[in-house]
């Protein structure tokens, strides 16, 4: 997967439910690109759901399988019967930015350490198989300085590359500070560099 061209992520939340030994288990997955849009969506979960026993939870908020941003709660399950074995399944899903929460009714009986880890696992799995998803495109910061005479020129690539110009600054020449596509990246500067003879400067800014 090339990650610096985009990745998947969720392009809406989905919700599955299943029945395991009288437990009822409802698995709500969404899109989460920081942590704090994480915890968001787990306490959105506990506030519809204010009556179930449990609300295990666990959330990439980066690219698939990047653990600089997780996280993870047994919400009162025994330790590592529901969070890690959610977490692992989210960081080999190739998904990224995804939050998921296990809500549990308990049911009266007793699933064990290896069961609860197969039914928080497979809750997540099987939410993720129906889960819709669409592209993230990852996107680059750039400074271009160019001259006067190229402003209408440079503004007409920068829109035919889906960019989007951030900051302007008139001086002595033209600065702008703008994001594009990474995957477009090298052919702006391609194309700045023809379209302004060579006198047009890209520089990036991440």
């Amino acid at each position: 997967m090339d990650l610096e061209h985009g990745y998947p992520v969720p392009a809406a939340g989905h919700e599955t439910e299943e029945v395991i030994q009288r437990s009822r288990f409802r698995t709500l997955i969404g899109r989460a690109d920081s942590p704090e849009s994480a915890h968001a969506f787990v306490q959105r979960a506990r506030e519809r759901f204010p009556e179930a026993t449990h609300h295990c939870w666990a959330f990439v908020a980066g690219p698939p399988g990047d653990t600089a941003r997780v996280g993870m709660s047994d919400d009162g399950e025994p330790s590592g019967t529901a969070g890690r074995p959610m977490l692992t399944t989210l960081l080999h899903c190739g998904v990224g930015e995804v939050v998921a929460v296990s809500v549990r009714w308990y049911g009266g009986t007793k699933l064990g350490t290896g069961g609860l880890q197969r039914a928080y696992a497979s809750g997540v799995k099987r939410t993720l198989e129906e889960l819709p998803v669409r592209e993230r495109i990852a996107r680059t910061r750039l400074e271009v300085v160019f001259g006067y005479t190229h402003v209408d020129a440079v503004q007409r690539l920068i829109e035919g590359v889906d960019g989007r110009v951030h900051q302007e600054q008139y001086g002595a020449d033209v600065r702008y500070r703008v994001e594009v596509p990474e995957i477009r990246r090298i052919r702006f500067t391609r194309e700045l560099a023809e379209l302004t003879s060579g006198a047009g400067e890209v520089r990036r800014l991440d």
